[in-house]
């Protein structure tokens, strides 16, 4: 068992200078595992930074420069997170991989509770895991079981329709050789204001006030607020002047329910394919913002050097201004350096409220 008096003399006191180990615990973040150890005094136990057991109280918590130092105040080893080894990676790898299995394995793209669950990991810590071992995300490689699966099927003589059903595609367009997301529009059919499109939309009201989801045969194509329907309906208009607009459609109503349980609850990536259109720097500032999880924000400038171009804030901020699709694309997630909201297309009032209903998931 643990010494106190031993102890008191070789943990690295937390003065509050804010060196984030204590977050490094919580958030099970192994990006610090080789920075530091702690140990926690109610069980006599010490760990790792990114160790997949329960957060302990702060208060039960003590820090270590090495595993030596804590073992010398009395702390055993976790059996867990195995602090004594120098590199955890491989550890890692086999929890990888038992995700990995599961996503082959499932008749759906599972979500990423239901993974970072399946290895006894939290969600984000699950997701930084996975990302740093296969060099892709959950989703990403979820994206490519389910092309492979439509390749196996199609050589088996499969029917089209058929063989993206049963590879988890809701719709028939949302198959997309090498993509993990659909962003399909052609740039043609865009610029002619959807001319020969025919776009499915349906209102709804949320706790962000009415809300229109509209979409194309391959998918969800706007997500909207305002303050009444006429007004959004308007702005369906003004956006694709040109195409046959059908509302009313029972069955839409319904397929854009999923759409409006996500905006009430977010998860980890939409549920639904989407079909939006953009240049080339909007969308990859628009696939930046998707790797945001709930929860988590970044600034513009982030998102900017994220993408190579530290120099393009502001066009980034005017990237995220012409995002049609509210939640799907997380935009709201991006604030200004100072920690301000910066701007947002449906109102600051609607992007503070779903920043705090992320923060409560």
């Amino acid at each position: 068992m643990y010494n106190q008096h031993t102890m008191k003399d070789n943990f690295v006191r937390d003065d509050g200078s804010g060196d984030g180990r204590w977050a490094a615990v919580v958030n099970r973040d192994a990006a610090l595992s080789e920075d530091f150890r702690f140990g926690v005094t109610t069980t006599g136990i010490y760990c790792r930074p990114g160790c997949p057991s329960p957060a302990p109280k702060r208060e039960h918590v003590h820090f270590f420069p090495d595993w030596e130092a804590a073992e010398a105040a009395g702390f055993r080893p976790c059996k867990r997170c195995d602090p004594r080894a120098a590199h955890p990676d491989e550890d890692w790898a086999d929890l990888v991989a038992r995700a990995c299995r599961l996503i082959e394995t499932a008749d759906r793209e599972p979500a990423l509770k239901d993974l970072a669950a399946h290895v006894h990991l939290s969600p984000s810590h699950f997701h930084r895991v996975f990302k740093k071992i296969t060099g892709i995300t959950p989703k990403a490689y979820a994206a490519q079981v389910r092309a492979g699966r439509v390749r196996s099927n199609l050589k088996k003589g499969t029917s089209v329709t058929r063989a993206l059903s049963d590879a988890g595609y809701v719709f028939p367009g949302n198959f997309y050789e090498g993509s993990a997301r659909t962003l399909g529009m052609r740039p043609t059919e865009f610029r002619k204001g959807g001319a020969g499109l025919i776009i499915r939309y349906a209102f709804h009201t949320t706790y962000l006030g009415q809300t229109l989801i509209a979409a194309t045969e391959k998918g969800v194509c706007m997500i909207a607020f305002a303050d009444t329907d006429e007004e959004l309906l308007e702005n369906l208009k003004h956006t694709f002047p040109k195409a046959k607009l059908v509302g009313d459609d029972q069955d839409f109503i319904e397929f854009s329910g999923q759409a409006v349980a996500f905006i009430e609850s977010p998860g980890e990536h939409f549920p639904l394919p989407l079909d939006i259109q953009g240049t080339a720097f909007q969308r990859r500032v628009w696939d930046a913002l998707m790797e945001l999880q709930p929860g988590e924000t970044a600034v513009y400038s982030e998102i900017a050097r994220g993408i190579g171009k530290p120099k393009a804030t502001r066009a980034v901020a005017s990237a995220c201004a012409a995002n049609k699709l509210a939640v799907a694309v997380p935009c709201h997630r991006v604030k200004r350096i100072d920690g301000g909201l910066g701007g947002y297309r449906w109102g600051l009032e609607r992007k503070q409220k779903l920043l705090d209903r992320e923060a409560k998931e």
